[in-house]
Order: C-alpha cells, then sequence, then structure tokens
C-alpha cells in the first residue's frame, strides 16, 4: 500500500500510561508511557503477543479504559478524558470492529436491524438508514437480502463483513480494528484483509490495527509499532520492520510465523528458541 501524504495526525497519543486496579493496594500498570500517531488515511499496525498491552490502548482510543495519565487527541481535540455526550459524538468519527463478529453482533436482530440501529440512535430518518445499509452492504461484497436474515445464518468470514459494515455506516474517520481476522481460517484473513484495503482506498478512512500476527500487520499497514510489556519497543515504516528488525522481541515474532518447508521452519524454530532462552 502506499502510504498518504504527511499531514498533521488524525489520531495522536502522547506518553499514555493505563492502570488496572487488581486490588485495593495492587495495580498493574498495562501501557507504560505510550505514545503512537495515526495519519489521515493512514493505517497503523500495533503488533505484541497477549499481554503486551495493545488491546488496552486501543480500548483506551474508544474510552473503554480508563487513562492513568498522558493525552489522547483525535484531530487536535483533547479526547483522553471524554464521556457522556462528548463521547457518544465521537461515535460518529472513531468505531471499532472486534475480533469474534458474532459476539459483537446481536443475534435476535436481523442484519438490517443491526446496521441500521447505530445511524437510528443518531437521528437519521428510517429511509435514509435504510439506504446506507444498503450501500454499505454493497460495499463489504454481501448480498442486499442480507436485511432480512440474522447473524447466525452467515459464516464467520460474512459476519466479519457484517462488523465492518456496522462500523462503517456512521462514515467514521478512524476505525480501531482489534485483531479482525484472528478468528478466521487463512483464506478468509486474506480475503476480509484484502476488503479492509479496498475500503480505506475508497473512503479514505484511517485503521488502527492491533494484531498479534506480524505477518497480517505487513499485508495492510503503512507503518507498525511493536509493543512488549506496555512499551513500544520499536516503530517504523512495515517494510523496514518486517525486513529489518532492531529489537530481538521483533525477530521473535518474524520467527513465530510458521513457513511451509520443513528444513527452513526448522531452522527458524532453532534461531526463535536462541532468542527466547537469551531474554
Amino acid at each position: 500500500m502506499n502510504a498518504p501524504e504527511d499531514t498533521a495526525p488524525l489520531l495522536a497519543v502522547e506518553d499514555l500510561v493505563v492502570d488496572y486496579r487488581l486490588h485495593r493496594k495492587l495495580r498493574l500498570r498495562a501501557l507504560k508511557g505510550v505514545s503512537i500517531t495515526v495519519g489521515r488515511g493512514e493505517c497503523v499496525g500495533l503488533v505484541g503477543e497477549s499481554g503486551s498491552g495493545k488491546s488496552t490502548l486501543g480500548k483506551a482510543v474508544l474510552g473503554l479504559a480508563a487513562v492513568t495519565s498522558g493525552r489522547i487527541s483525535f484531530d487536535g481535540e483533547d479526547i483522553t478524558h471524554a464521556r457522556g455526550a462528548a463521547r457518544r459524538r465521537l461515535a460518529n468519527d472513531i468505531q471499532v470492529v472486534f475480533q469474534d463478529p458474532y459476539g459483537s453482533l446481536d443475534p435476535t436482530m436481523t442484519v438490517g436491524e443491526v446496521l441500521a440501529e447505530p445511524l437510528l440512535v443518531a437521528g437519521t430518518k428510517r429511509a435514509q438508514a435504510g439506504a446506507v445499509v444498503a450501500e454499505m452492504l454493497d460495499r463489504v461484497r454481501l448480498p442486499t437480502d442480507a436485511v432480512h436474515r440474522y447473524p447466525s445464518e452467515f459464516s464467520g468470514g460474512q459476519r466479519q463483513r457484517i462488523a465492518i459494515a456496522r462500523a462503517l455506516v456512521r462514515r467514521p474517520r478512524l476505525i480501531v480494528c482489534d485483531e479482525p481476522v484472528s478468528a478466521l481460517d487463512l483464506t478468509t484473513q486474506a480475503t476480509i484483509l484484502d476488503l479492509f484495503i479496498d475500503l480505506q482506498r475508497e473512503t479514505g478512512v484511517a485503521y488502527l490495527f492491533v494484531s498479534h500476527d506480524l505477518g497480517v500487520v505487513r499485508r495492510i499497514c503503512h507503518r507498525v509499532s511493536v509493543m512488549y510489556q506496555g512499551e513500544i519497543v520499536e516503530s517504523g515504516p512495515t517494510r523496514t520492520v518486517a525486513h529489518e528488525p532492531t529489537h530481538p522481541y521483533t525477530r521473535r515474532l518474524l520467527l513465530a510465523a510458521p513457513v511451509a518447508d520443513p528444513v527452513r521452519q526448522a531452522e527458524r524454530r532453532a534461531t526463535w528458541l536462541g532468542l527466547r532462552d537469551s531474554a
């Protein structure tokens, strides 16, 4: 993908600290002074293993994790502690696609109802909402008769398309993608990633793309930041980080991805174990 022209960041996270309270006197520091930016129309990857803090950062941007210190700005406005009406207004500009498409869709509602709900809540007339729903189904390559069916009638990949359509109906400028393909098989992953790329080209939406898989991030993102134990240990253009990693943890993530050749895979496994043991 060609990176968009440089502009002032759409999203800017500065020195962000997030603590989780485990007990009355015990806290876990999930983020330790993290800084990251996402430009307009840009896809920035945030990659790391489970527990690295990457999903916590996404939740903080969405207002789902309380910020201990630091600052989150969207289009120049401080949204660090936005609540109530201010946070609801942000839903027009910031949306999310979660890992589990079925868990994020109400099984008692038809697809048409699921997609129309955010528009109706925002005050859109029903007829206009129906037109937007039809447009978004077309954008995510689903048939128009999907409006009358329930999420359970679709495959995992199709349900993720529905979730993407729901994120797009309010025409946001930023979508936080929290492991959006990790629950899918490899073939379906590829088609959904291609869909994300096409949608970005068509709409200009920006992505903060959270993943544990550096291979996935390499396919879709302009830039990538690697997280380890609540800190960003390496950042840069995706091609540079993927082909010339400087941090041992990034090299471990690259080596964790399997290859088809058994000999090469054995060599990669041995190298990975060496890096792990020396950490």
